[in-house]
């Protein structure tokens, strides 16, 4: 009977015994990113010394930027001047979907465009470690009828739909936003692009449906680098605006309605205006130069190609060179079946009609080519010109 009670006194302290060891291997699994609860625990060492490098304050605001393409988050920090410095940049761990922005509840697109975050959208109790809410669909993505919810920047690298970090990453980045809204910042900007915002990428992505979109969210982009701090977003005609002041104190931007007078500063417009035409320019030069290559690249297929008329590729509207009429064999002279030429195209067909076909020549295929010929051959061939687009194909 005293064994009896024995057993049944000791079972409590059994119990104790393991919920202590229960906690002290929680412990130790929470060495990795600190103690207490995740989300209050402080910047890791590794930015705090990062922040002291650059003259920060740890409770100065924040502002954050998203580059899916290259699957990087930018954490920007205000300095003492006021202006915006890039203190860290994370390499996003997932982000679901394609470029381009987000549509509808389930479609799994990441979202693109400008987002305020405010404290009561950062969540402690994710089950993805730590996580702040984008406050998707904002006013210009239900000003386009736009659907979706619960799409987070979170840790667990997982995402449907959002932007996955890890856990040390996530929890730094969360710590940083705690700070900030301790020292008196009422939200801080998200800003979520497709890519970099170069003319190089423009020019490459300037096929894209999404194409006048972007150009849209490029100019907010545009007017961060010019002045170094996050962008005032305002959104009227179902489009985003920047930096704009009504010209009548209290009118209010709308969403779907018509935009108010407005006044963005001159040193700001000017700076953005200058940026726009520059890279402008820019994207329109690539495109070019890609439309020459393109076509240098048809017109020596079509010489070292072989084949009869019919393989021949088809000749773009918009080349140099325009084709000639077909010729009967040997004859130099257009068929009765081709269709009548314009007068300045019928002066150029007689002027490079070809002379009857000469001996035949010694040598290969290539010597024959490219041979230096008979006095009136090599006159007629001029000054090469590296623009200009090379000689039809030889029948």
């Amino acid at each position: 009977m005293a064994q009896g009670i024995a057993r049944v006194r000791s079972a409590p302290w059994k119990t104790l015994a393991v919920m202590a060891l229960a906690g002290f291997l929680a412990a130790c699994q929470a060495d990795e990113l600190g103690y207490g609860p995740k989300h209050k625990r402080p910047v890791s060492a590794e930015v705090k010394r990062e922040i002291t490098r650059l003259g920060m304050d740890l409770k100065s605001p924040i502002m954050l930027r998203i580059f899916k393409q290259e699957s990087e988050l930018e954490v920007w920090k205000q300095t003492k001047t006021g202006r915006y410095a890039l203190l860290e940049t994370f390499e996003i761990c997932k982000w679901s979907g394609e470029l381009g922005p987000k549509f509808k509840e389930g479609d799994r697109q990441a979202p693109e465009g400008f987002y305020e975050i405010t404290p009561a959208l950062m969540n402690p109790n994710s089950s993805y470690h730590l996580a702040f809410n984008l406050g998707y669909p904002n006013r210009y993505d239900r000003a386009h009828n736009r659907t979706g919810s619960h799409l987070m920047v979170h840790g667990a690298c997982s995402s449907r739909g959002c932007y996955a970090m890890t856990d040390a990453q996530v929890q730094d980045i969360y710590a940083l936003a705690r700070e900030s809204f301790t020292g008196g910042q009422r939200s801080f900007q998200v800003q979520a692009f497709p890519f970099r915002m170069t003319a190089e990428n423009m020019a490459k992505h300037r096929d894209n449906e999404h194409y006048a979109f972007w150009q849209m969210l490029k100019r907010g982009h545009d007017h961060f680098e010019v002045t170094k701090v996050p962008p005032k977003v305002e959104v009227c005609e179902k489009q985003y605006v920047f930096d704009a002041t009504p010209l009548v104190e209290g009118v209010p931007f709308r969403a779907t309605a018509k935009c108010p007078a407005y006044d963005v500063p001159d040193s700001i417009e000017v700076a953005v205006n200058k940026m726009q035409q520059r890279d402008e320019e820019k994207v329109r030069q690539i495109a070019e130069a890609e439309l020459r290559a393109e076509k240098r690249k048809a017109q020596l297929a079509a010489i070292f190609g072989g084949g009869s008329d019919a393989n021949a590729a088809p000749v773009d509207p918009a080349a140099d060179v325009q084709p000639t009429a077909p010729v009967a064999s040997g004859a130099g002279v257009a068929t009765a079946s081709a269709p009548a030429a314009q007068p300045d195209q019928a002066a150029s067909q007689t002027a490079f009609a070809p002379e009857p076909a000469p001996a035949k020549s010694s040598g290969g295929f290539f010597s024959r080519i490219f041979s230096s010929g008979n006095d009136a051959q090599n006159a007629s061939v001029g000054t090469a010109d590296p623009d200009a687009p090379l000689p039809a194909a030889k029948p």
